[in-house]
């Protein structure tokens, strides 16, 4: 299968020097550099234009508990996805089939909306596509108040002069590392270059993050956790993330080791994900942290494998709630 990725046109411009609105003219926002102008409606890689389009908006209490918290972090799922796993769990979204399409101005009210409902953050879910509109919002946002930490939610696959921009935007990356096996990395993502664009990309979160901070309830205020979800029969490919990361970062970093994939409809293309992961393979990967020497992490026990984690995207949570550009905004009782 081959991988979605298009070269960089000659002589064209990194989205690091194009400025805000370069991105709709010629997208280079992540590392697929498919260009494509998705200011005039054309679809990108991500499946999406650059129209701002967003599936659910809620207090969402599945995260990390240093993110979750009490209140719940206020999530905001955007639509589309630039990596397109095959075993994605939400691949409604993520292929853009559902999701209200918004202004900037708009989503910088459902940032402040989600303050106000009591969320311990602002959680961009998949924002990638989207960063330079959620810079602009996200600034917005906090010149009426907005005082929470921003957590930039990502698959790992992402551009290092992205996130450069998003400096001071960001404080806390909450990030996927898929990958160590390039082949994994191509059958299920078709992305070959996925484990170095990760690498990168890591050094790049940790270098404007460096040491997790916390506030006196335990609740991250500034940090990168970063999370791995553990694949059916890819206990090697997890062992050699956490390997690299603990060897590069040591307990600079928060590790999350995630048993919670979920069998999707892959027939018979990819038998070996029709299944879940088991526990002996689980134990195997938290063993292997244990023995590194991680002191800073999270791990499921329980019945998690066999709960559902896929969000309920008919209820778009409060996205109804967000009037429609040129009304007034009030947030009231």
């Amino acid at each position: 299968m081959a991988e979605q990725r298009e070269k960089r046109p000659e002589g064209q411009k990194s989205q690091g020097m194009q400025g805000r609105e370069g991105w709709k003219e010629s997208c280079h926002l992540c590392p697929r550099d498919c260009g494509v102008a998705r200011g005039d409606g054309e679809i990108g890689v991500c499946k999406t234009t650059a129209r701002i389009q967003v599936a659910r908006a809620s207090l969402h209490l599945w995260e990390e508990p240093c993110i979750a918290g009490e209140g719940g972090s206020g999530t905001v799922f955007f639509a589309g996805c630039s990596l397109g796993c095959v075993y994605c769990q939400n691949q409604e979204i993520s292929r853009a089939a559902v999701g209200r399409t918004l202004s900037i101005r708009q989503l910088s009210w459902i940032f402040l909306l989600l303050k106000e409902k009591g969320a311990e953050n602002i959680n961009l879910v998949t924002p990638s596509h989207y960063a330079p509109a959620i810079q602009e919002a996200v600034e917005l946002a906090r010149k009426e108040g907005l005082e929470l930490p921003v957590i930039y939610n990502c698959s790992g696959y992402e551009s290092v002069e992205v996130l450069k921009r998003l400096e001071g935007i960001v404080d806390v990356y909450l990030t996927d590392f898929k990958y160590m096996d390039q082949e994994l990395a191509r059958r299920y993502s078709r992305a070959g270059d996925y484990p170095q664009v990760a690498k990168a990309a890591l050094e790049e979160m940790v270098r404007q993050q460096g040491q997790a901070v916390f506030d006196s309830r335990g609740m991250m205020k500034k940090g990168v956790i970063l999370r791995h979800l553990l694949l059916p029969g890819a206990v090697k490919n997890g062992k050699e993330i956490l390997h690299y990361a603990f060897e590069h970062y040591g307990n600079g970093i928060y590790y999350s080791l995630l048993n919670q994939y979920t069998p999707m409809e892959h027939r018979e293309d990819y038998p070996e994900l029709n299944r879940r992961v088991t526990r002996r393979e689980y134990e195997a990967l938290v063993d292997t942290a244990l023995e590194l020497g991680v002191e800073h992490g999270f791990i499921q026990e329980g019945k998690t494998a066999e709960e559902s984690f896929i969000p309920d995207f008919a209820d778009r949570g409060l996205l109804d709630g967000i009037p429609e550009d040129g009304e007034a905004f009030c947030r009231c009782g």
